[in-house]
């Protein structure tokens, strides 16, 4: 029997919800693959396109459109007694119509922090507390594992055509800062575009060339490697810097 709780999300938003949720269509790729690792992939009915670990785990469960552009429709066929959404990632206006006919979860993610509460919050929702739990504890432990001495300076860019990169005020940035790295545009806020000039003003001691959601590859170091002859330009996996949940458990 399903019975009616009250839940808050990271909004501070309070949503009914029947629990144990059993259908839930899920909006935001770390999430999807940390709601599968709870143990609940039947449990999951919809994904975006972008959700796309774990591969085989989630390939026969419907897509619903992409993080920016849910397909309504899709999701209301799927009758979901929960989505999980993200206040960066989803569209606001299309979260809003959904929130009008179903329970939407909403995370809101801009540290380590704040994603050990979100698999705590959610854990707990989705009674799988002590899993959550384990998962918390295994990433504090391995934080403290690669806990650096010393901070190196870095540009961490995530688009060309602009050039842009990230502000003081994203979980990327204090990935950046738990791993060793110091963010050269730390005192900016959000996605700031720069230009060649301005980078080599700031002096990186190395340029981070993010995967996602740029797909930068080798023929872009060789590009910056015109202007930056000096500097390390290294590729990195853009999900290691930009998922929370389980996947920083996969990759460091």
């Amino acid at each position: 029997m399903k019975i009616k709780n009250y839940s808050t999300d990271q909004l501070g938003r309070t949503i009914s919800i029947s629990t144990p949720p059993k259908r839930i269509v899920s909006l935001v790729p770390s999430i999807t693959e940390f709601i599968y690792d709870l143990g609940l992939s039947e449990n999951i009915v919809g994904r975006t396109k972008f959700c796309i670990h774990p591969k085989e785990g989630l390939r026969a469960i419907p897509k619903v459109g992409g993080t920016k552009n849910v397909n309504f429709d899709r999701v209301a066929a799927l009758k979901p007694d929960l989505i999980i959404a993200n206040k960066e990632e989803n569209d606001k206006s299309q979260i809003e119509q959904l929130s009008e006919h179903f329970p939407v979860w909403i995370s809101d993610i801009a540290n380590f922090s704040d994603a050990m509460e979100m698999i705590q919050r959610l854990g707990g929702l989705l009674r799988k507390k002590s899993v959550a739990d384990k998962i918390v504890n295994d990433s504090i432990a391995l934080l403290q594992k690669i806990k650096p001495t010393k901070s190196v300076r870095a540009a961490y860019l995530i688009w060309q055509k602009p050039y842009m990169t990230i502000g003081k005020d994203t979980y990327i940035h204090d990935m950046l800062k738990l791993t060793g790295y110091e963010n050269i545009f730390g005192e900016q806020t959000r996605y700031p575009s720069f230009t060649l000039a301005e980078l080599k003003e700031r002096n990186p001691e190395i340029i981070l060339l993010s995967s996602e959601p740029f797909p930068f590859k080798q023929k872009h170091i060789d590009e910056l490697k015109l202007s930056f002859p000096n500097t390390p330009i290294q590729l990195v996996d853009g999900e290691a810097f930009s998922w929370y949940g389980t996947r920083f458990l996969k990759v460091f």
